[in-house]
């Protein structure tokens, strides 16, 4: 018989504060609040889940939300968050609810055992993707990402930051930075555009001349864009002082591009941004970091792989995660899930696991687990 989160209307919904290092966004606005609470749900708002971007909770408690300690936010059958379950969390998961948030399971598997070991039904922002291949819930934040990824690759090319002391946009008579973008996507696209706005070299590469073809009308300043190979990288990282990563593959692993040999070759004090971490990254040598202390120095090259970089920027990043988010968080609530996904069947894509079974492709083999399909999972 299915679970009664699965196949009836939820009516409860829970934002708890989130608790990943230097995480400050919070997975609903007052406005989005009262959105639901008009629909006759109930949303309970962790005390001080807002604090990080100046979202009082008196704001949530007169958009109609109750604020409530972190034990009853969890206890809702629908929990919305923003990053990942973090290991004090895990005590809270549990079968008869569903979790919306960014999950990156691939990188994560203790968080996948967590979830597989309770039974929760869950819903990946990353992994949500339309018929036409696009990943709407994704696409806010990497489209905040790639801009990130210019603006700090270009911070830290600064001496003082510990980069080779560049300015990115170069001047009069002396050469720009080279940055090598990884990736023609939302991220991608994003970085590149940023970074030959700001006057440097830019070369974006991705293995699809389609995908190229389709930006090459939007094109300006010094950006190329380049077919990608091995035979290429090989000869282009050494050259680069910029290199940002931005592959992506959905609900799985990021792909190794940047060997160690390559990043050996780099120029010292050179800048690597790998926006993939939270996909594992996608260059060998990239360990996650922190806001806090964002950069390592490997093989003599800056390595910034922070997993949550818009986490930087949590008013902007909140306000857009929400626009996008809202509606599928209406939709699960009043309809239930199964009734959701009538509406939006591309939620389907969007369930990663659901009763002790991983229910999309990309994480099974990412995680070596045998996937079941997704409308097994939920009969």
């Amino acid at each position: 018989m299915p679970s009664p989160v699965l196949s009836a209307p939820i009516s409860s919904i829970g934002i708890p504060k989130e608790i990943k290092s230097d995480e400050l966004r919070v997975a609903i606005t007052p406005d989005g609040v009262k959105e639901l609470v008009t629909q006759g749900l109930e949303v309970r708002v962790q005390t001080d889940a807002g604090k990080g971007l100046g979202i009082e909770d008196q704001d949530f408690s007169n958009a109609g939300a109750r604020i409530v300690d972190r034990d009853e936010a969890w206890a809702a059958h629908l929990v919305v968050k923003v990053k990942e379950p973090q290991e004090e969390e895990f005590k809270f998961l549990r079968e008869d609810m569903v979790l919306f948030t960014y999950l990156h399971l691939a990188a994560y598997p203790k968080v996948s055992e967590a979830l597989l070991t309770a039974g929760t039904t869950t819903i990946g922002y990353e992994t949500v993707q339309m018929e036409d291949g696009s990943l709407p819930l994704l696409a806010p934040m990497s489209e905040i990402a790639g801009r990130l990824a210019a603006q700090v690759g270009a911070n830290l090319l600064e001496k003082p930051n510990g980069g080779r002391g560049i300015l990115i946009g170069g001047c009069t008579g002396v050469r720009p930075a080279r940055v090598i973008v990884l990736g023609a996507g939302t991220v991608g696209w994003n970085a590149a555009r940023l970074a030959a706005a700001m006057d440097a070299e830019v070369m974006l590469l991705d293995r699809s001349p389609e995908r190229l073809r389709k930006l090459e009308a939007y094109r300006k300043g010094r950006l190329e864009s380049i077919v990608s190979s091995r035979g290429l990288l090989e000869r282009l990282i050494p050259t680069a002082d910029l290199i940002i990563g931005a592959v992506l593959t959905p609900g799985g692993r990021a792909p190794t591009l940047v060997d160690e040999n390559m990043v050996a070759q780099m120029k010292n004090n050179s800048v690597i941004v790998d926006v993939a971490i939270d996909q594992g990254g996608c260059v060998a040598t990239s360990v996650e970091t922190t806001h806090t202390k964002p950069t390592i120095n490997i093989k003599g090259v800056q390595h910034y792989a922070v997993s949550n970089m818009p986490g930087a920027v949590p008013f902007t990043s909140t306000e857009a995660l929400v626009s996008v988010t809202l509606p599928y968080i209406l939709g699960i609530a009043g309809r239930g899930l199964e009734g959701a996904i009538t509406e939006r069947p591309e939620i389907v894509s969007g369930l990663n696991t659901i009763g002790g079974s991983v229910c999309h492709p990309g994480v099974a083999k990412a995680l070596g687990i045998p996937p079941r399909h997704p409308m097994a999972c939920l009969n």
